[in-house]
């Protein structure tokens, strides 16, 4: 699956669901580097170690059944299996990085990890076309796969070892894909029928919402579904109490990351519909224009007559040069402040800290996560100084946002 946003990550591949390139390294919450794609970092998680194990022990035991001959050695032919099964799963997230950025989406990561791959594209499709396409390409991608295993398995024969992996792969190559048509969020159907929604209502939200409770449908169904199917075929073929429990563990976990992902998309969508109401102009601190050496207790004097929150320092021809931190300000007791200088106080201006009056919602959060800092400059299109927008602030007002009721 993808994941969108920045907010919103896209999707993980359930069920079956830094460095220089080449270099296993390891990255900042991503887990190891194992390369990158079109400039785009892959990580391996941790919990893929974990999923690895267990997928050769479980297919293991299969191959005993089916090739008893092999021997211990079958461990290490399931181990392939688990490696190049998530082959599999890091073409179909590769699909879904290919067709984001022929969009110029930028995408942040692809991630392996316990079930499944995440694509973390950083921004929402524009249009529902685009995203009914960058959700369709994974799957489509996991069905040709299955096409290709399928075709290879005619080449072989089927009671020997590549003929049970590549049955293996086919098969489960094809569950994903299955299993991401499904119409429901977080999976790859569910953002296609969003797009369709979107496309009839001309409303993105409605289509989150409708593809959201579907999701959230698909995911009682799975957690009562599941269960069911395991005890109707355990009872038919005398299957053990141990296989289904693991399958009503495994529709669990299943039914947990489908509903915890539909109630995702449906926060980060009210997030992206009142972001709009985060706005530079509306948030900014009036500021008074200071020269370097001023005492900080005068300084503060001016401020308090202006009505002012923040102070710029300026050079001789009323340039700004730095930002006086509130945070430094807090520091120095009342009985020094005028023998302080504001330009102790201060940091100085990157190209990066200078920021659009006209700037709101996600492009002004892009432009704050670009150049982090305390506070910023706020000037007007025609460079005159405007005021100082503290992250602060623009945190409060986020916050509120997204507190108020839908």
């Amino acid at each position: 699956m993808s994941e969108s946003g920045r907010p919103p990550s896209r999707k993980s591949d359930a069920p079956g669901q830094d460095a220089d390139p080449g270099t296993s390294a390891r990255g900042p919450g991503g887990g190891i580097l194992m390369g990158r794609f079109f400039g785009v970092p892959i990580y391996v998680a941790p919990s893929w170690f974990l999923v690895a194990a267990l997928i050769t022990w479980v297919f293991g035991d299969q191959l005993d059944t089916v090739l008893p001959d092999l021997g211990g050695v079958r461990y290490l032919v399931s181990l392939f299996f688990a490696v190049a099964f998530y082959g599999s799963v890091l073409v179909h997230e590769l699909a879904h990085t290919v067709a984001a950025l022929r969009f110029k989406l930028p995408v942040r990561r692809i991630q392996l990890q316990f079930f499944g791959g995440v694509s973390e594209i950083e921004k929402e499709s524009d249009t529902p076309g685009r995203e009914f396409v960058l959700a369709f390409v994974g799957p489509l991608l996991s069905l040709i796969l299955a096409g290709a295993f399928f075709g290879g398995m005619q080449l072989v024969e089927s009671g020997t070892v590549p003929g049970v992996l590549l049955a293996g792969l086919m098969i489960s190559n094809l569950i994903v894909a299955i299993f991401n048509f499904l119409p429901g969020l977080p999976l790859d159907g569910g953002r296609m029928l969003r797009a369709v929604v979107w496309k009839i209502s001309g409303k993105a939200m409605t289509g989150t919402v409708a593809a959201a409770w579907v999701g959230r449908g698909l995911a009682l169904a799975v957690l009562v579904g599941l269960p069911m199917l395991s005890y109707a075929r355990g009872g038919d073929s005398g299957g053990s109490g141990l296989d289904s429990l693991t399958d009503a563990l495994l529709a669990a976990i299943l039914a947990a990351i489908i509903w915890t992902g539909a109630g995702n998309s449906l926060r980060m969508a009210r997030l992206r519909e009142r972001l709009p109401d985060l706005r530079a102009r509306t948030l900014t601190r009036r500021a008074v224009p200071v020269s370097s050496d001023t005492p900080l207790s005068e300084a503060l004097r001016q401020a308090n007559e202006a009505g002012a929150r923040a102070l710029v320092v300026v050079d001789g021809r009323g340039a700004p040069t730095a930002l006086v931190r509130e945070s430094a300000i807090v520091t120095i007791p009342e009985h020094r402040r005028p023998w302080v200088a504001v330009s102790g106080l201060a940091q100085d201006l990157t190209p990066g800290m200078r920021v659009s009056a006209e700037l709101a919602g996600e492009a002004l959060l892009d432009t704050l996560r670009a150049t982090p800092s305390t506070e910023y400059l706020v000037v007007e299109p025609t460079g005159e100084i405007f005021g100082v927008l503290a992250t602060s602030d623009v945190e409060k007002a986020f916050l509120a946002a997204m507190s108020r009721p839908s």
